[in-house]
């Protein structure tokens, strides 16, 4: 009675209920980028068999959306960079597409967030960067509009070419160039009570730096680490170190409550004669980590009640990806719907899904445009900032 009381109490002030866009700890990107890989149908078999209930997609596809309803899926929609700018300076561009891409299907389909761009800021698009925050306002206010907008939650994510002085942790801030943007930005999220989305790869940081870097340290195995002489905490993986990075850049902007979320995060397979870390063992040893990581539900050395949240990337390798050859290999799974490792997840293909397959209780739990070139282009000087190399 009491909760009814209070939630009686908050509908008769007026007071806005804010969307949340994750339920748990745990989420996937469904990339596309493929003439090979399950169909939509299929795909909502897979996700649900590995109890993968939040699902991140880089536009508003009509087929993933009609056969994910009334599955109980919850779905994060992208609008696509290409359209930020139109969306930017029509605002009823920006109701129309809402209208036509969340609006009619809820709420059949669990629409839960709109990605709006992906990766904007700190590109080398100057003027797609100063187009994102009317976007980001026009799409909001379109959800508003329409009466969803305590049920769908708008965001953006950003590469770590957001920052600079990323060593240690603590003197994380946001770059010049960004700062200006970035600000105006994050405190209409702070609104909103949408969080920073971060797309952190340590598997690119080791990449370019594997003289400097520890592997383990990148893998969540046992590692010296690093200690932070500012605040007194030591890192034991370098996941953690990225999202503390953000967390001093906000509160140096002047955001300290404001949450990550990890909306990126994986390791390729295979890859490159460049990309010798690229390797179906080092893929499984850094997403079985990281899902017992995440099954702990627990926060990171500066913001330990925070309990992190994060989307893998990716649920396919994408065939027709360009870039490094890593790019094609993130897939937990192969085109085919079989595991590209064993990390306790089943395959569409019955022979993959064994008895002898890794469960979830053992890992100490009971339950186009999604490149990294832009990561790529910045990481030689970027990494050693974050790294102190």
């Amino acid at each position: 009675m009491r909760i009814l009381r209070f939630l009686l109490l908050v509908f008769s002030l007026g007071l806005n209920v804010m969307a949340t866009a994750f339920t748990g700890t745990y989420g996937i990107n469904y990339g596309r980028i493929a003439d090979n890989i399950p169909s939509p149908d299929k795909v909502v078999r897979l996700l649900k068999a590995a109890k993968i209930k939040n699902v991140r997609i880089y536009d508003a596809d009509h087929s993933v959306l009609n056969a994910f309803k009334g599955t109980g899926l919850e779905l994060v929609i992208g609008l696509p960079n290409g359209y930020v700018k139109e969306m930017s300076a029509n605002a009823d561009h920006a109701l129309t597409w809402v209208k036509d891409n969340v609006k009619a299907f809820l709420p059949e389909t669990h629409i839960v967030g709109i990605a709006v761009g992906n990766e904007v800021l700190g590109g080398s698009d100057y003027d797609l960067a100063v187009a994102l925050l009317d976007a980001v306002k026009n799409i909001y206010n379109a959800t508003k509009k329409l009466g969803i907008d305590d049920r769908v939650q708008i965001s953006t994510a950003h590469s770590q070419g957001v920052f600079t002085n990323s060593y240690p942790p603590s003197a994380c801030i946001f770059k010049e160039g960004v700062a200006q943007l970035m600000k105006p930005l994050l405190e209409f999220f702070s609104q909103i009570g949408s969080p920073f989305c971060l797309n952190a790869y340590p598997f690119l940081a080791y990449t370019y730096n594997s003289d400097k870097i520890d592997i383990n340290y990148a893998l969540f195995q046992p590692t010296e680490g690093i200690y932070d002489e500012k605040t007194d905490l030591h890192y034991d993986n370098l996941l953690d170190a990225q999202i503390d990075a953000a967390y001093a850049a906000l509160e140096d902007a002047g955001f300290k409550k404001m949450e990550v979320i990890i909306t990126e995060t994986g390791w390729a397979s295979h890859g490159d004669q460049s990309e010798p870390a690229a390797t179906p063992s080092n893929a499984r040893t850094y997403h079985y980590n990281l899902r017992k990581r995440l099954a702990k539900r627990k926060g990171t050395p500066m913001r330990p009640k925070s309990v992190l949240k994060a989307y893998i990337f990716a649920l396919f390798n994408e065939n027709s990806k360009g870039g490094a050859g890593s790019e094609k290999y993130y897939g937990l799974f192969k085109a085919d719907g079989s595991i590209s490792y064993d990390i306790g997840f089943p395959g569409l293909k019955s022979s993959y899904a064994s008895s002898s397959r890794v469960s979830f209780q053992d890992l100490g739990a009971g339950k186009w445009f999604g490149s990294h070139s832009l990561v790529l282009a910045i990481s030689a000087p970027i990494l050693v900032l974050l790294f102190g190399l």
